[in-house]
C-alpha cells in the first residue's frame, strides 16, 4: 500500500491541517487553497478546477448574480444534471448571503411549479435538459422569474469577494412531506460545514482522497455528505451527471476515484452486472451507504476494503454509521456518529412511546434527535416546523429500537413515506394526484419490498362507478404529473377500501394484507392496454 492509499491522517489531524476559518463555505475553500492553492479541488467532464479557480469562478458567478439583483436571502434554484455548477452555485450563493436550492431536473411541470412558486425563487440557473420545464413552470407563477442556462457567459464579470453569515441559511433542499407537499429544508454554512467534516470522520477522508458524486446533487447524500466532505477534507470532488451502472467501474479507474456514496439499490445493480463490466485494477477503497446485508458479496467481489452504513436525514443529517473498520451488528442502521473533535457535542438520541416517554432498552418506539446539524426550519412552514419538534428533540417518524451494545434497528416507518431508489417518496402526494385521475374516487399509495432494495410503490384505487380505466393508464397518469422515480410499479383496483373510523384510507391495514402485491397489476413503461370496465 502507497502512501497516497494509506490514511495518513486521523479525521482531527485532516482538518488541523488547514487554518481555521470564518465560518462560511468561501472561508472554508479559502482556508483549503491557503495550504496548496494548485491542488485540484473540482472535476466534471473535461473541466478540471484547483482550489483557486474554484473560488475564482464562484467569485464570477456570484457577481454574475448579484448584477442581475440577487441578494441576502433571495433563493437562487438550480435545475440540472449534477454538474460543478451545483458547487459553484452553492458557494456563489452563500458568499452573497443567498440561499441554493438544487431541484431535480427530472421534476414534471406541476412539481417545478409548486417549488419555484413555494419557495418565491426569482432566479433559476437551468441546462439544457430541464430548461422547458423550467419555462412552463414561470409561466405558471405570478411573481417575477428570470432564467438562464448554465454556462461559461455566466462567468464574464470580474470576481467579487465572498462572505456570508455562519448562522444564516445557505441552501434549501425539498423533502416530500406527509401532506402530499414538498417542504423545503433550510440548512445554514455552519450545518453544511458540520455535516462535511462529520463525513471526514464516518469514512476517513483524506486530502489525497478522490470523492466520485454519482448521487443527486439536489439530496442531502450528494450535496451534505459528498460535496461538503470533499470540501472539508481538501479533497478533489470528481462530479458526474448521473450514475451509470455499465460505465461504473470504467469510470472510478478513468477518475482513479477512492470514495463514493451509493444507495442499497446501487449496489444491488452493481452487484447483478455482467462480470465484464468490472476493472479489477479500481482504486476504490471506501464506499459510504452499504447495508450490512451487501456488505460480504460487494467486498468479496469487488475488493472495497471499507464499507460504511449510515443513518441521516434531510433535517439531520449523519445521525448514525456503522464503523469504518470493524464488525457491524447484522441488520444495524449503526451506532451515534461524532464530530473528528470528539469535545464537540453531536447528535442524541431517544426512543420514545406515543406519549413521549423513553422506552426500555431493546423496545420499539420513535426515533427523536437532538444535533447541532438539525436545519433551521421548513421554509415558509411554521406550523410544519413546529410540529416536527418537541422542545430541540427532532421526531424522525422512524419506528427503531436500540439494543445494550448501543446498535439501532430499523423496524418500520411511522410517517406516510415511501422509500424507493435511496428517495423519500410521499404516499399523501400519489395519493392527491391519482385521486385527481377524472375515474378515480380514492387512492392509497404504500410502499411494498422491491428485489432492490428498499421499497417499490403500489396504488390500490377505487374507480368510480363504471369506469373505464385499466391499471397501466393510472400508471401512465402519475408519469405525466410527477417525477419518473413516483411513478407506480403494482396497481390494484378495489371496491372495499379499508377506512378509520374518521373515512381515512387505512394504509396499516393495506399494508398488513401480505396478499396486496399478487393481487395487483405490475405495470410497465409502454401502455398497449385499451381501457376495460373495472370489475366490483
Amino acid at each position: 500500500m502507497t502512501t497516497l492509499e494509506a490514511d495518513a491522517y486521523t479525521p482531527a489531524e485532516v482538518l488541523a491541517l488547514y487554518p481555521e476559518h470564518d465560518g462560511t463555505l468561501p472561508g472554508l475553500v479559502r482556508s483549503r487553497v491557503q495550504v496548496d492553492p494548485e491542488r485540484e479541488l473540482l472535476v466534471c467532464g473535461e473541466r478540471f478546477r484547483t482550489g483557486a479557480q474554484v473560488l475564482d469562478a464562484a467569485g464570477r458567478l456570484a457577481a454574475y448574480l448579484r448584477g442581475r439583483g440577487v441578494g441576502e436571502g433571495d433563493r437562487v434554484l438550480v435545475m440540472g444534471r449534477n454538474s460543478d455548477w451545483h458547487v459553484l452555485a452553492l458557494i456563489a450563493a452563500a458568499g452573497l448571503g443567498a440561499i441554493f436550492v438544487p431541484v431535480n431536473p427530472d421534476f414534471k411541470v406541476e412539481e417545478a411549479t409548486y417549488v419555484l412558486r413555494q419557495s418565491g425563487a426569482g432566479a433559476v440557473l437551468c441546462d439544457d435538459h430541464a430548461a422547458a420545464t423550467a419555462e412552463a413552470a414561470r409561466a405558471e407563477v405570478d411573481h417575477e422569474v428570470w432564467i438562464a442556462r448554465l454556462g461559461d457567459h455566466l462567468l464574464a464579470s470580474d470576481p467579487i469577494p465572498l462572505g456570508g453569515d455562519p448562522d444564516a441559511p445557505c441552501v434549501m433542499i425539498y423533502t416530500s412531506g406527509t401532506t402530499g407537499f414538498p417542504k423545503g429544508v433550510l440548512h445554514s454554512q455552519k450545518s453544511v460545514i458540520a455535516a462535511g467534516e462529520g463525513f471526514v470522520e464516518r469514512v476517513r477522508l483524506q486530502p489525497h482522497d478522490r470523492v466520485l458524486a454519482i448521487l443527486p446533487l439536489f439530496h442531502v447524500n450528494g450535496l451534505l455528505y459528498s460535496v461538503a466532505g470533499a470540501l472539508a477534507a481538501g479533497s478533489a470532488l470528481l462530479v458526474e451527471p448521473k450514475f451509470s451502472a455499465s460505465g461504473f467501474w470504467s469510470t472510478v479507474m478513468r477518475l482513479r476515484a477512492t470514495q463514493t456514496n451509493m444507495i442499497e439499490a446501487i449496489s444491488a445493480i452493481l452487484l447483478n452486472r455482467p462480470e465484464s463490466e468490472y476493472v479489477p485494477e479500481h482504486g476504490l477503497r471506501k464506499v459510504y451507504g452499504i447495508r450490512h446485508a451487501s456488505m460480504k458479496a460487494f467486498r468479496d467481489r469487488f475488493g472495497v476494503p471499507h464499507l460504511v452504513g449510515g443513518y441521516g436525514m434531510t433535517e439531520i443529517p449523519g445521525i448514525l454509521a456503522t464503523p469504518y473498520d470493524g464488525e457491524t451488528s447484522p441488520g444495524s442502521m449503526g451506532r451515534l456518529c461524532r464530530h473528528p473533535d470528539p469535545s464537540r457535542p453531536w447528535a442524541e438520541c431517544r426512543i420514545v412511546d406515543d406519549n413521549g416517554a423513553d422506552v426500555p432498552e431493546g423496545t420499539v418506539g420513535e426515533l427523536w434527535v437532538r444535533t447541532p446539524l438539525v436545519m433551521l426550519g421548513y421554509f415558509r412552514e411554521p406550523e410544519q416546523t413546529a410540529d416536527a419538534f418537541e422542545g430541540d428533540w427532532f421526531k424522525t417518524g422512524d419506528l427503531v429500537r436500540k439494543d445494550e451494545d448501543g446498535w439501532f434497528y430499523f423496524v418500520a416507518r411511522k410517517k406516510d413515506i415511501i422509500r424507493r431508489r435511496g428517495e423519500n417518496i410521499s404516499g399523501a402526494e400519489l395519493d392527491r394526484i391519482v385521486a385527481e385521475h377524472p375515474q378515480v374516487v380514492l387512492a392509497a399509495a404504500i410502499g411494498v419490498p422491491s428485489e432492490m432494495g428498499d421499497e417499490d410503490i403500489l396504488v390500490v384505487v377505487t374507480p368510480r362507478d363504471d369506469a373505464e380505466v385499466t391499471e397501466q393508464e393510472i400508471a401512465d397518469f402519475c408519469s405525466t404529473r410527477l417525477a419518473h422515480i413516483k411513478r407506480p410499479r403494482y396497481v390494484l383496483f378495489t371496491r372495499d377500501m379499508p377506512l378509520t373510523p374518521t373515512g381515512k384510507v387505512a394504509k396499516h391495514r393495506l399494508k398488513a394484507d401480505a396478499t396486496l402485491r399478487e393481487r395487483a397489476c405490475e405495470v410497465d413503461t409502454s401502455s398497449s392496454e385499451q381501457p376495460r370496465p373495472v370489475a366490483g
